[in-house]
């Protein structure tokens, strides 16, 4: 989901004229963005998040660049929005879009998990806007369930959601990052190759899921004024740095950890191929010799699980049903006999990603897809 004028043009001017017209100006009023945001859970979102387009960490033409000041988050559309690459002396780059797409998405999955664990619903299906693939969550229901009160059943039912959303919404992104490495294009235009696990997709991610459980824990303020919360402190912890040393970083690899200056001929060698499949935690990448960075570890973070579901008595899997027309070249990789037709992440997952390794070493070097050294909080 990295950045084009075809992309720009729909996220930045036609989504915000249809958004404006409904939700932005009340005429079809979301309970999930009036009250506290800790109220998402409960009430869910009208719609969606919207489309959000990311952006490439090279210095690029068309590249944005940010530092501190981020605006106010918008679910929907806020114009005070600020978004772009920022450099976080402990995290890296950072996409800032991406940061806030899986923010939103995890808001939104954690409002329709509560939903149907409420229902007691058996299953539901979800899809990222810009894919063709549908995720399908079975869930199983403890044996007292139902002869527990409603509101021990809300309860409980929170607490699984909160675990719920993030972990869904990880494993959707990252799926989106696999399909991309097999020439995915959600946009319609040959740059997307290179941005199929850039240097600081994952992490970004990752970092938008757990604030958006932060968030989501918040009694007093909406969840837009929570996110703006959540995320401005969250850079500050990582140490960020204004919009130019984030260019200034990037340009310092050019050649190296990538070559090109125009996003449809970029070509990204450094990735990051970590989603915690080792240990549980994805690490982030660092720029080598950046001023004011000196002796800067990074902060990794673990991966959202299910833990919380299985503690409760409840049973969540997920299947990926790919419908994308280089579906096939993933499905081989874990179905040889050519007879599977869904893709299993916790098990298809780590054979996927390391068959991606292996090309990526052989296609870039193992310097360029290495891990970075972990380090935890």
């Amino acid at each position: 989901m990295k950045n084009g004028f075809a992309a720009w043009m729909w996220s930045f001017l036609v989504l915000p004229l249809l958004t404006i017209g409904t939700v932005g100006c009340g005429m079809i009023p979301d309970k999930g963005l009036r009250g506290p945001a800790s109220e998402v859970v409960v009430h869910g979102m009208n719609f969606g998040p919207r489309i959000r387009y990311g952006a490439y960490p090279s210095s690029i033409i068309g590249t944005p660049w940010a530092g501190s000041k981020l605006g106010t988050h918008g679910y929907y559309f806020r114009l005070s929005e600020k978004d772009g690459i920022a450099y976080a002396c402990r995290a890296g780059h950072v996409d800032i879009m991406h940061v806030r797409i899986a923010a939103d998405w995890t808001a939104y999955l954690t409002g329709e998990s509560y939903k149907h664990i409420m229902k007691g619903d058996p299953a539901f299906s979800y899809k990222l806007f810009v894919d063709r693939s549908r995720n399908h969550v079975r869930i199983s229901y403890p044996e007292n369930w139902q002869s527990l009160s409603k509101d021990e059943r809300s309860r409980i039912a929170r607490e699984v959601a909160l675990a719920m959303g993030p972990y869904l919404t990880f494993t959707m992104v990252t799926w989106h990052e696999i399909i991309t490495w097999y020439g995915f294009q959600c946009i319609g235009l040959p740059t997307e190759y290179a941005s199929a696990f850039s240097w600081e997709d994952t992490y970004s991610n990752l970092v938008g899921t757990r604030l958006a459980t932060k968030a989501l824990r918040d009694t007093e303020h909406t969840y837009n004024e929570a996110m703006k919360i959540v995320l401005d402190e969250e850079m500050a912890k990582l140490g960020v740095q204004p919009a130019k040393v984030s260019k200034q970083a990037s340009e310092s690899v050019h050649g190296s950890w990538y070559t090109g200056r125009v996003s449809m001929f970029v070509n990204l060698k450094r990735r990051n191929f970590d989603i915690g499949l080792d240990d549980g935690w994805v690490t982030p990448v660092l720029l080598p010799n950046v001023p004011g960075c000196e002796e800067a570890e990074p902060i990794s973070y673990p991966v959202p699980t299910l833990d919380i579901p299985a503690r409760h008595g409840f049973t969540v899997t997920v299947e990926i049903e790919p419908r994308e027309w280089e579906k096939n070249k993933v499905l081989r990789i874990v179905y040889p006999d050519k007879k599977g037709k869904r893709i299993i992440p916790t098990e298809h997952f780590p054979t996927i990603m390391a068959q991606i390794r292996k090309e990526g070493e052989a296609k870039y070097g193992a310097e360029m897809v290495a891990d970075p050294p972990a380090a935890r909080p």
